[in-house]
C-alpha cells in the first residue's frame, strides 16, 4: 500500500485554502498519509526572529491558524499527521497556538510536538564553523546577530511522530525532511539505506514548493498553458516501500502534472544533479526517469543516494542598517522620458543632499526594472509612450537618511517632471544572511510533546 504525502503550502504567504482539496482526497483514499506545510525561507526565519524581539506572538508563521483551521478537524478524524516548519523562530509558542485553535474548533485532545535544536544563536562562537562555498562574510558582532539556525534532518521529526504527535511543529529543518520523516516512520526505512532515503527526500523536494510542481510557477501563456489556475490543485506524492514515486494532484482541481512540470521542480535549487546535499542523504539525480502514467500522474524512478554529509548547513542573519523604497508613476505621451528625467533629478539631488555612504538604485518599472543593474544607467530601447513607474531603493546604516532620501521622490509631486502620481514609500530594517557548515555531532536536536500551556511539556 502506498503512503501519500500531501502538500498544503509551499512558502509563507501561500494560499490558505490550498490544503482543503488535498486533505479531502487523502481522507477519501483512506491510505496511510501525512500533510506537510512548508512555510519557512531563510529570510522568513530571520524576520520571525526579529519580530519576536517586539512581540511574544511574532516568532512563528502568522498564517498558522488560517492554514490549519480548514483541515485540522478532518486530519484528526482521519489520522492524517500534519508536519510543518511553521514554528519558525518560536516552535513552542506555535504549539500553544495550535492547541488554542483546537479548543476553538472544539476538537478532542490533540497531540502536538515541538522540534528543537536548530537555534544555535547562544552557541555560535563555541561551534566549529567553516564558511559555505564562496561565503566571504565574517560572523556578525553579537549585537547585530538576528538568527543562527542549523538545517536539521528528519530524525527529530521521526521522533515526534513516534511520540504520537498528530501535529509536528518545527523551525529550521531541511524542507524535504518534512516529507521524508513520515515515510521513515511508516516503512521503517534504515538510516543508512541511502537509495530509499534519497527517494523519500526527492518526494519531499517535489512537494515542498506546493503548486510549482502542479503548474503554478510553470505557467507561461502561449508556451506552457495551465488550466484553471485560480483553483490549482496542490501535489500529492504517492510513495511505495521500494521508493517508487508518483506525483499527482486531487481530481477536479486546476493545474496539471506532466513530465515537464515535474522536471522543472526536480531541478529546482539543484546545483549539482549528481550530489544534491541534504542533512539525511546526498541525492544523485543523474539516472532519474520520468514517465507519464496517467492524466496528472507522473512516475519518478532511478533516484540514487550516497552517505549523508558530515557537516550541516547553518544560516546566520544579522542587522545591516535600513533600506527604503519609493515609487512614482508616469503615463501617457513621452512618459518614458519624463521618468528618466525624474531619475536624473533624484540622482543629482542625492549627490548633495545625502551622505556619501548612502547606496541608491534606480529602476523604471515597465522598461528596465528587471534587467537594469545597480549602476542604474537605465539605458535601452523601448516605447516612449505608455505606463512607467520610477522606483528608488536606498540603504544606509541610519534610518533618518533612508527616510530623507525617499522623501526626495515624494517631492517630485510638485517639483516635477509633469504628471507624476501614485507615490508610495516604505522603510524596513535590512537583513544580510551568510552560510556556514557545522559539525553534525555538535548539534543536539530532538522532539517533545507540548501541552496547551505555554512553555510546558506534555
Amino acid at each position: 500500500m502506498s503512503f501519500l504525502l500531501g502538500s498544503g503550502a509551499g512558502f509563507s504567504g501561500d494560499r490558505t485554502d490550498a490544503a482543503i482539496a488535498v486533505v479531502a482526497e487523502l481522507a477519501r483514499r483512506g491510505e496511510p498519509c501525512a500533510l506537510v506545510f512548508e512555510t519557512l525561507g531563510e529570510r522568513t526565519l530571520a524576520g520571525a526572529h526579529r519580530r519576536l524581539r517586539d512581540d511574544p506572538e511574532g516568532g512563528y508563521e502568522p498564517l498558522i491558524e488560517e492554514l490549519l483551521e480548514p483541515v485540522l478537524a478532518t486530519c484528526q478524524d482521519n489520522g492524517i499527521a500534519i508536519l510543518g516548519n511553521f514554528g519558525a523562530a518560536d516552535p513552542a509558542s506555535a504549539c500553544c497556538r495550535v492547541h488554542t485553535l483546537a479548543r476553538r474548533l472544539e476538537l478532542g485532545a490533540l497531540e502536538v510536538a515541538e522540534v528543537f535544536g536548530d537555534d544555535v544563536r547562544d552557541r555560535l562562537e563555541a561551534l566549529d564553523l567553516t564558511r559555505w562555498e564562496a561565503e566571504s562574510r565574517d560572523l556578525p558582532e553579537a549585537g547585530a546577530l538576528v538568527s543562527a539556525n542549523v538545517y536539521l534532518g528528519a530524525a527529530p521529526l521521526v521522533e515526534a511522530l513516534e511520540l504520537g504527535a498528530e501535529v509536528v511543529v518545527a523551525g529550521r529543518v531541511a524542507d524535504p525532511a518534512l516529507f521524508l520523516a513520515p515515510l521513515i516512520k511508516h516503512f521503517g526505512w534504515s538510516w543508512d539505506d541511502w537509495d530509499l532515503l534519497a527517494a523519500g527526500t526527492m518526494a519531499g523536494h517535489l512537494g515542498e514548493c506546493g503548486s510549482q510542481v502542479s503548474g503554478g510557477y510553470f505557467a507561461d501563456p502561449g508556451f506552457k498553458d495551465v488550466p484553471d489556475m485560480a483553483r490549482l490543485g496542490y501535489p500529492i506524492i504517492e510513495v511505495e516501500a521500494d521508493g517508487t514515486l508518483v506525483v499527482t494532484k486531487p481530481p477536479g482541481t486546476g493545474g496539471l502534472v506532466t513530465i515537464e512540470t515535474v522536471k522543472e521542480q526536480l531541478l529546482y535549487e539543484v546545483h549539482d544533479p549528481s550530489a544534491y546535499l541534504t542533512p539525511d542523504v546526498v541525492v544523485d539525480l543523474t539516472s532519474v526517469r520520468l514517465e507519464q502514467v496517467g492524466i496528472d500522474r507522473v512516475a519518478v524512478t532511478g533516484i540514487r543516494g550516497k552517505p549523508a554529509p558530515d557537516r550541516l548547513k547553518t544560516t546566520v542573519c544579522h542587522d545591516a542598517g535600513w533600506q527604503g523604497e519609493a515609487e512614482i508613476s508616469y503615463a501617457g505621451p513621452n512618459a518614458l522620458e519624463r521618468a528618466r528625467l525624474a531619475a536624473d533629478v533624484l540622482r543629482e539631488r542625492l549627490s548633495f543632499r545625502a551622505p556619501p555612504d548612502l547606496k541608491a538604485r534606480f529602476d523604471i518599472i515597465g522598461h528596465l526594472s528587471v534587467f537594469n543593474d545597480d549602476a542604474g544607467q537605465l539605458t535601452g530601447s523601448g516605447n516612449r509612450d505608455g505606463d512607467y513607474r520610477l522606483r528608488l531603493a536606498v540603504e544606509h546604516p541610519k534610518k533618518r537618511w533612508v527616510e530623507r532620501a525617499t522623501q526626495e521622490l515624494l517631492a517630485l509631486y510638485c517639483a516635477g517632471p509633469a504628471g507624476g502620481g501614485g507615490v508610495r514609500r516604505q522603510f524596513q530594517r535590512r537583513l544580510l544572511s551568510s552560510s556556514y557548515l557545522v559539525r553534525r555531532e555538535d548539534i543536539v536536536a530532538g522532539a517533545r510533546l507540548k501541552s496547551a500551556t505555554r512553555g510546558e511539556p506534555a
